[in-house]
């Protein structure tokens, strides 16, 4: 090869590497987060396969239960609504129980969460668990020793029996530093309309993060069995979060595309006979935009 046409193959290789530089700066911004206009192509895309997902759900009559545990201020709650965003209602739901009530607590433990398991065709999502006894109650002393201890023996097996049932069990902690996690605390105590997601449980366990550091391994040591093993998503990058847990949700239900083909709308009919009632016998809402 002479200098010239060599030359003009290393331009051309420069220009390349150039073209994918640019490309990649417009997914990511130089401090590795990504750019918006990335991010939400991604999550469209996504989204666009959980609604194939669930028609496939619905066609093969499974039983989905996703479980979404982790510290406060993780991004569960985010995540969550992108998910559920896109799906049909009627079979897609999230689970997310306030405390258990008088006869609840004389209840076996797992029953008021067996009350919401799925039907045929259902998604069901828990917004926090059965583990809160591994977790919330277990720091806070909302449970005995005894209680505890009879839990972390109980859940594997309740989690083997669900599996043998049918039902596709995934379970996901989201892993935020404590750094991210008093940030997001902040943010939420100064707006007004987050400030509902910081309670006077979330101020009592403000001090307890290595309490709940222990509670966490231990609930790992226990219940990350093969059947259903805990799947850890990194939530420092919120958005990374959503996109690496829904992306993984995905690989793990094998799916076709059973999308029901478009539905042809016809003309409207013509009723010539039909008189609409005088406006002025109806109330408006006022037009304030």
């Amino acid at each position: 090869m002479d200098k010239t046409a060599e030359n003009i193959s290393q331009v051309e290789d420069t220009t390349v590497k150039k073209e994918k530089q640019d490309k990649e700066l417009k997914k990511y911004k130089k401090s590795g987060k990504m750019t918006g206009e990335f991010y939400n192509s991604e999550l469209q895309r996504l989204q666009n396969e959980l609604v194939k997902l669930q028609y496939w759900v619905r066609d093969q009559g499974l039983r989905v239960v996703i479980l979404f545990e982790g510290r406060d201020a993780a991004g569960k709650g985010g995540t969550i609504k992108r998910i559920t965003e896109p799906l049909n209602p009627r079979n897609a739901r999230v689970v997310a129980l306030s405390k258990p009530s008088d006869i609840e607590r004389t209840q076996w433990y797992f029953q008021r969460y067996v009350a919401h398991l799925p039907s045929d065709g259902e998604i069901v999502i828990f917004d926090r668990s059965w583990y809160n006894r591994a977790g919330v109650e277990q720091v806070m002393g909302f449970c005995s020793k005894e209680q505890y201890q009879e839990f972390m023996r109980s859940c594997p097996e309740f989690e083997r029996m669900l599996v043998r049932s049918g039902i596709i069990l995934l379970k996901y902690w989201f892993s935020v530093s404590d750094e991210e996690q008093e940030q997001r605390f902040r943010d939420r105590v100064k707006n007004p309309m987050k400030r509902w997601k910081f309670s006077d449980m979330d101020l009592e366990s403000w001090d307890k993060w290595v309490e709940y550091s222990h509670a966490k391994d231990e609930m790992f040591k226990y219940t990350d069995i093969k059947q259903c093993p805990w799947y850890v998503v990194e939530s420092n990058d919120k958005k990374k979060a959503r996109l690496n847990c829904i992306t993984h949700i995905l690989s793990k239900i094998p799916y076709k595309d059973v999308t029901p083909e478009s539905l042809k709308l016809p003309p409207r009919k013509i009723v010539d006979d039909y008189i609409r009632p005088p406006l002025e016998d109806q109330t408006f809402v006022s037009e304030a935009y």
